[in-house]
């Protein structure tokens, strides 16, 4: 299948700040859904090119991989946690989804349908895209070891074996502008935990039972918040895998990703209205 891309389409100018871009990927056969697709990298290191785990270095590209199974992909560049503090990264992708909406047809992408899909940061960032809009703007979302409570973050790293940091350079800190402990009401309001509710589209939360960087309690805290308000989600495990799938290779990474893409087409098939 030919899939075009169109590369650095501006979505967005903040005021003060750079563009901000994204890369779509439109298959040639009509996508059954729009996926925006935001990487990884704790907020403050990654860009739109960047694929997860071992796909990064795929020839043909991860985005071009999950174009063929059907989805056209908006890959996104958002402004990183050393350019501005949160919410400026869910401006950004709430930005990214407004323009889409106008502008999708005009790529060649007619279905109305729109999902998300992020990795680690990402998948924080496409979590509180779904749950934080007033009528969210996906139909389903995929997140890959996301964190979803960042007060609880430091204490699930220390229980798993790792070493939690709630100091002004962690990753969270530099998020949020300052230190957990001085700030726990600004790591709350950028929880996706905290915005769980029951018109929330179905999540699949992909998280490997090795992690110790983003334990897997982080996904279990995020199922357990959307069970608890009525939502739906679904915790797939990878065993014996840490951050980023390291241990996987080409092919089960491949499976991890159809079961992914999947879901997204699963979900939206079950939202379209059927004839009688």
């Amino acid at each position: 299948m030919t899939v075009t891309i169109h590369r650095d389409v501006v979505y967005s100018r903040p005021p003060g700040y750079r563009p901000v871009a994204l890369d779509l990927y439109v298959p040639a056969e009509p996508a059954q859904a729009l996926c925006l697709y935001l990487h990884g990298g704790g907020w403050r290191l990654g860009s739109r090119s960047d694929g997860p785990g071992a796909a990064r270095s795929w020839s043909p590209s991860f985005f071009e991989r999950v174009a063929e199974m059907g989805l056209a992909v908006a890959s996104l560049d958002y402004r990183l946690s050393g350019e501005a503090v949160f919410p400026a990264q869910l401006e950004d992708v709430s930005a990214a989804a407004d323009f889409l909406a106008r502008e999708r047809a005009s790529f060649g992408v007619a279905t109305p349908n729109t999902v998300a899909w992020g990795v680690s940061a990402g998948g924080h960032l496409a979590a509180m895209l779904a749950l934080t809009a007033p009528e969210s703007p996906v139909d389903a979302v995929v997140c890959w070891y996301t964190p979803a409570d960042l007060n609880a973050l430091s204490r699930d790293v220390d229980d798993a074996g790792g070493h939690g940091d709630r100091g002004p350079d962690s990753r969270e800190a530099q998020l949020i502008g300052a230190p957990l402990d001085q700030r726990p009401d600004l790591a709350e309001a950028a929880s996706p935990v905290r915005f769980a509710h029951a018109g929330a589209p179905p999540f699949l939360l992909v998280h490997g039972t090795a992690d110790d960087l983003v334990p897997i309690r982080q996904s279990g805290r995020l199922a357990d918040a959307l069970g608890a308000a009525g939502g739906s989600a679904t915790l797939d495990l990878v065993e014996g895998a840490s951050h980023m799938f390291p241990e996987l290779g080409d092919e089960a990474t491949a499976e991890v990703i159809v079961r992914s893409v999947g879901f997204l087409l699963d979900q939206v098939e079950e939202a379209m209205p059927h004839a009688t």
